[in-house]
């Protein structure tokens, strides 16, 4: 089979690996379609996602939807041929939450999660023509889902836990700074949660009209324009430090930001002074628990996400897909792993 796999720092291959045989428990995958995350990004030209060290080859992806390939022993309720996604995270060990966290398990202490290499020896994802994978994390794509919008159903994830984050969004005036793949889909997602209006900001034109194809109200090139004032709910999409005075500057008194964009792991220079004279809510959000379910629940009620797609490609032009995840203002750019 074919893989991508980062072998260090600007080294991207598409290499040729043994196939799989799905083990008890596991099921045998046949990706067919994968959406490029900036860890992949991050992986490919730095050898590094945040705090996560590359020292071994590692199969990028953990945004992928394809069919079951097969069945590995004790593996019920599921059938070969089914289209279905991947919550790509898998909880290590038997750590017990604290009752002020329970059941929040994107926050247990160890958690393996597809593409990833926090854990030596690192966690394959799925950007292959075969992968196993635990049948516990296999979530079947419900009817009118297709295996390419399947794929966009962890990103959505992250955004409809960002939402869920702020608390009830029904009849509220909502500021998405930062549009690309993951604010857009931000934007998409308040509107689905019921938001009066949304407002999108970004530098990049192409990001605007990916957040108005999203749904978004209103928009703010913010290279030329100054963010709205007294926005009741803030999502900072960015990750930018620089974005963040204004951001805290254009929420209401009393207000809430919630941190969707990964802020960087260094010590940055950031305008903070109005989170406390606002008296503002900051909030973190960090990947997702199940709303890769309510993902897919929305998608088959009519949710079309596909527009925050940008470019597709071929598993052999892998390189050139990362090439263009990795330029400002490209939207989600998918991979054809079949």
């Amino acid at each position: 089979m074919k893989a991508v796999v980062v072998h260090g720092a600007g080294d991207l291959r598409v290499d040729t690996r043994p196939d799989p045989e799905p083990g008890p428990g596991e099921v045998l995958l046949a990706p067919e379609w994968g959406g490029i995350c900036g860890s992949d990004v991050h992986y490919w030209k730095n050898g590094a996602s945040g705090t996560a060290l590359l020292r071994h080859p590692l199969v990028l992806g953990h945004e992928v939807a394809g069919r079951i390939a097969g069945l590995g022993a004790a593996v019920t309720g599921l059938e070969v041929g089914t289209a279905v996604t991947v919550h790509p995270a898998e909880l290590v060990g038997d750590a017990h939450l604290p009752d002020r966290i329970a059941g929040r398990t994107n926050l247990h202490p160890r958690i393996r999660y597809f593409g990833s290499a926090a854990f030596d020896p690192h966690t394959d994802g799925g950007f292959s023509q075969l992968r196993t994978v635990r049948a516990d994390q296999i979530r079947v794509l419900p009817d009118g889902v297709d295996t390419f919008s399947g794929a966009l159903a962890e990103p959505l994830a992250v955004a409809m836990h960002a939402v869920s984050r702020a608390g009830d969004l029904r009849g509220r005036d909502v500021l998405v700074n930062g549009s690309g793949p993951i604010g857009a889909l931000v934007v998409a997602a308040a509107k689905h949660a019921g938001a009066a209006s949304v407002t999108a900001s970004d530098i990049a034109e192409t990001s605007l009209d990916m957040a108005r194809a999203m749904g978004a109200d209103a928009t703010v090139n913010v290279g030329s324009e100054a963010l709205p004032d007294d926005v009741e709910i803030a999502f900072e999409a960015s990750g930018a430090p620089a974005a963040l005075g204004p951001v805290l500057r254009a929420t209401a008194r009393g207000g809430t930001v919630v941190q969707v964009g990964n802020l960087p792991g260094a010590a940055v220079s950031a305008v903070l002074g109005d989170l406390v004279t606002r008296e503002l809510t900051w909030i973190g959000s960090y990947r997702f628990v199940e709303e890769i379910s309510d993902a897919l629940t929305a998608m088959a009620g009519g949710l079309d996400v596909t527009p925050v797609v940008s470019h597709r490609f071929p598993i052999d032009a892998a390189a050139e897909a990362l090439a263009a995840a990795a330029t400002p203002g490209t939207g989600k750019v998918m991979l054809e792993l079949r």
